[in-house]
């Protein structure tokens, strides 16, 4: 078994998109899915599962569609691997509430950086399958767009730091294949 977190894009607690998450948590279980915990309102889940990462990522699309009516993206990081995302984090001395990571499906273009628009005080930089963004003073004001971030879904640090924490409680990892400090 595998921990993974789903991480859903446009699900937030009013407005469109809404999704409760006891619906999200009973979805994962009728898709196969254990140990399935759902962390704020936001589309956030943690869960075990024996399928690969395409089949969890293709299980848990379709049922959100059928739930929603419409697709709904969902990008699937192993719990190892949301862990490495903190640990790879470029910007560790960032407020974690204004330092966030872009997740994307496949690795960001090689030219993301230079095709960033509106940048002001934002720091930018590229991960795995990540665009890390440190926003400086504030997220409210900024009008950064990273066209390369197209159907990514965006977390900030301390939201990543507890839903690695949450698969390491659902599925600890062996001690030597847990995450060190900076790039592989």
């Amino acid at each position: 078994m595998t921990a993974y977190v789903a991480l859903l894009r446009a699900v937030n607690v009013g407005g469109t998109g809404k999704l409760p998450m006891t619906d999200l948590k009973r979805l994962c279980e009728e898709a196969g899915f254990q140990s399935v915990r759902t962390y704020i309102a936001s589309g956030n889940v943690v869960f075990d599962s024996s399928l690969s990462e395409a089949r969890v990522k293709k299980a848990l699309e379709s049922r959100m569609e059928e739930y929603a009516g419409k697709p709904v993206g969902v990008l699937v990081r192993t719990g190892l691997e949301l862990a490495q995302v903190v640990a790879d984090n470029p910007f560790p001395d960032a407020k974690a509430s204004w330092c966030v990571a872009l997740f994307l499906d496949e690795a960001p273009p090689k030219d993301a950086l230079q095709t960033v628009k509106g940048q002001q005080d934002e720091q930018v930089a590229l991960g795995r399958r990540e665009i890390y963004v440190n926003y400086g003073a504030g997220m409210g004001r900024s009008k950064l767009a990273i066209p390369a971030a197209k159907g990514a879904t965006a977390r900030n640090m301390n939201t990543i730091a507890k839903l690695a924490q949450m698969a390491e409680e659902v599925s600890p990892a062996p001690a030597k294949s847990r995450p060190k400090r900076g790039k592989a």
